[in-house]
């Protein structure tokens, strides 16, 4: 597939301190990759490399087949949505939509098509003639996504654009960006902390941790099958549950407080016996039982029972770690109650303690 944007050997450092770390990231044309991660970790950072807002310390950045290392912001072919809606109060919509194709000196014939474009795709035709302080919040990010659309370019770039809006507002721009790159097929790189709007808006994901890529994969991908014990972690919500232990029997077995599970249906195959090892599983992959069953389940103490509106998550704690089930909402569990937990080792991720890197 040919590829829209390509990342090569970037390092990035201020000072002493290096904060993307011999970076490679290739994005395809039309793909809609998301930059994920905790504060800190140079997401962000990449994103400004992007836009040429950032010098780098090495490397090269090419966009559209051209390389861009040092070209000035103007000249990449981007368009830029940032975290903070950066409009002019002084102005309407209309004016923050064509000020830029103005200052280019565009015909203004070719800036009425575009604004007018821009607002149908958006839904922000009624709102041209208002000036930002009318506006709400959802409305003026918006609008501050249609400056960056007037700009009729290949590549578009947005830093956390949601991360001022309310849940409700972020759950329905969420629906509507998607259906922007639906609709345009532009190449969108992303960034956000916030794991939902990842899994439901990126063709990949780009989980990152101190200036590296973790883990590049498609979201099912990454939520299935986590390539180390940070991206397990990080994804998911709750996290994934974390059991401490040893793989035994030559491979054959996981023995976690005492009790030994069958490992056989593992989705990476037969492990190597490991004095230390770490299965994780998701809350969705437990089905708590009253019976024990053999190299099946491991005894556990309901804490907590957590109703969540659709279903609930009840905690539990089991040779001294605490774990999470979700469970249909109806089914409710008192606290103290001795029950078995049944793991679905298929769907379940294994985990070197030492490298913390998936078996």
């Amino acid at each position: 597939m040919k590829s829209s944007i390509s990342v090569r050997d970037l390092t990035l450092n201020f000072g002493a301190v290096s904060v993307l770390k011999n970076l490679n990231l290739e994005v395809a044309e039309g793909e809609f990759i998301v930059l994920l991660g905790p504060s800190g970790c140079g997401k962000s950072t990449l994103l400004n490399c992007l836009a040429g807002l950032l010098d780098l310390s090495d490397g090269q950045i090419w966009i559209k087949g051209q390389n861009v290392t040092w070209a000035e912001p103007n000249e990449r072919g981007i368009g830029m949505v940032f975290q903070s809606y950066a409009l002019y109060p002084q102005m309407t919509v209309r004016g923050n939509l064509s000020f830029g194709l103005k200052n280019a000196r565009m015909p203004q014939a070719e800036i009425d098509r575009r604004v007018a474009r821009a607002a149908e795709i958006l839904q922000i035709g009624p709102l041209l003639d208002r000036k930002p302080g009318a506006l709400s919040g959802g409305q003026r990010q918006r609008v501050a996504i249609g400056r960056a659309l007037v700009r009729d370019v290949d590549v578009f770039l947005f830093d956390e654009p949601l991360s001022n809006l309310d849940a409700k507002l972020r759950s329905e721009l969420r629906v509507e960006i998607k259906r922007l790159h639906a609709r345009l097929g532009n190449t969108m790189v992303y960034v956000t902390h916030d794991q939902i709007e990842a899994l439901t808006l990126a063709d990949r994901i780009a989980v990152m941790r101190g200036g590296i890529i973790q883990q590049l994969d498609a979201p099912q991908t990454i939520y299935n099958k986590p390539a180390n014990l940070f991206v397990a972690g990080f994804i998911g919500s709750p996290s994934m549950n974390f059991l401490h232990g040893a793989v035994v029997d030559g491979g054959r077995g996981f023995s976690v407080a005492g009790t030994v599970i069958a490992l056989e249906g593992y989705d990476g195959g037969r492990p190597v016996e490991m004095a230390k090892a770490i299965l994780g599983v998701r809350p969705e992959h437990i089905d708590i039982v009253h019976e024990p069953e053999s190299g099946r389940t491991i005894p556990a103490t309901v804490e907590l029972d957590e109703p969540m509106g659709a279903d609930s998550l009840v905690w539990l704690t089991t040779g001294g770690a605490q774990l999470s089930v979700r469970v249909p909402v109806e089914r409710r569990l008192a606290p103290g109650t001795a029950v078995h937990l049944r793991l679905d080792v298929g769907k379940a991720s294994l985990f070197d303690a030492v490298t913390e890197q998936r078996v």
